[in-house]
């Protein structure tokens, strides 16, 4: 059961299930546990939590006590930015880089050698650049930055 702040109660009077009493219950377990309510308050809430036959009945037990913790598997994954990438992600990145600047050679020369006039090596030389630069965003990182030493 969580907090009246974001469950209001639906209708007045609605009868409470076996399961809500329940969840109540475990949230009074987990206060008591945490050290936020004694075990003299904490029997007597649930006792009432217990006993309870209506939604309204059971929304005071737990009203002064924070909400239930998020569960961490439903939270979203926080994208680490900022550390240095692997020793593996920078040995691909430098032979994706190596390969791109072998082609874009390669494409320079050829437009050199050709007729005609018009830079068309920069297309894909655009596209090649962009690969390296999505490589090296989306590259896998060492979980810490690094820390600098500290000098004296």
């Amino acid at each position: 059961m969580t907090t009246p702040a974001t469950s209001p109660i639906p209708a007045p009077g609605l009868r409470a299930s076996d399961a809500e009493r329940e969840a109540v219950a475990d949230r009074l377990r987990a206060a008591a546990a945490d050290g936020r309510l004694t075990m003299a308050e904490a029997d007597e809430r649930q006792a009432v939590a217990y006993a309870a036959v209506t939604r309204e009945e059971l929304v005071p037990l737990t009203a002064d006590l924070p909400g239930p913790e998020p569960d961490p598997a439903t939270q979203p994954v926080p994208r680490r930015r900022g550390g240095p990438l692997t020793a593996a992600a920078r040995r691909r990145l430098a032979v994706h880089a190596a390969i791109v600047g072998v082609l874009a050679v390669f494409l320079v020369t050829r437009w050199a050698m050709g007729p005609v006039a018009f830079f068309w090596p920069a297309w894909p030389m655009l596209w090649l650049g962009l690969s390296v630069l999505l490589h090296h965003r989306w590259a896998p990182r060492d979980a810490a930055p690094p820390t600098v030493p500290a000098t004296i």
